[in-house]
């Protein structure tokens, strides 16, 4: 669980808005990271905090944190102007995806799964119906 969250949005926004703003700084910190091709949703931007580098510290262990956001720009704004911040990751739902087990091996899945993803990621790759055929026919050896 973040520390903190924004759970506002103001103005238009060049990414998705979280799904269920409502539930923004609610979802588990420890997720997958990358990968599955396409996605279902954005759930909620993170700006991870480092007080190794700089960001308040939050307990004697010096542990990193994220602060959890309904909007892309707020959370670039906030890490922009953040001592120890990271870019802003985006935390998608997919409920089918790619699962690439080996190099250039690639299946079809499907079942729940969380992962970050670098926010210029979400760029062309919100799943459609035949998202993951297409990919599988056009990466067939």
């Amino acid at each position: 669980m973040p520390l903190r969250h924004d759970q506002t949005v103001s103005g238009i926004s060049a990414y998705p808005l979280a799904v269920e703003i409502a539930k923004v700084g609610t979802y588990p910190a420890l997720v997958k990271s990358g990968a599955g091709y396409f996605y279902d949703d954005v759930l909620e931007y993170r700006v991870w905090m480092h007080p190794e580098r700089g960001a308040s510290s939050l307990d004697e262990e010096g542990g990193d944190y994220f602060v959890a956001f309904a909007q892309h720009e707020k959370a670039l704004a906030f890490s922009k102007a953040s001592s120890g911040a990271e870019e802003p990751l985006v935390l998608v739902r997919q409920m089918e995806y790619i699962d690439e087990s080996e190099d250039g091996v690639y299946e079809a899945a499907v079942g729940e799964r969380l992962t970050e993803w670098r926010v210029e990621w979400l760029e062309g790759s919100r799943r459609a119906a035949d998202s993951i055929e297409k990919f599988l026919r056009d990466h067939r050896k």
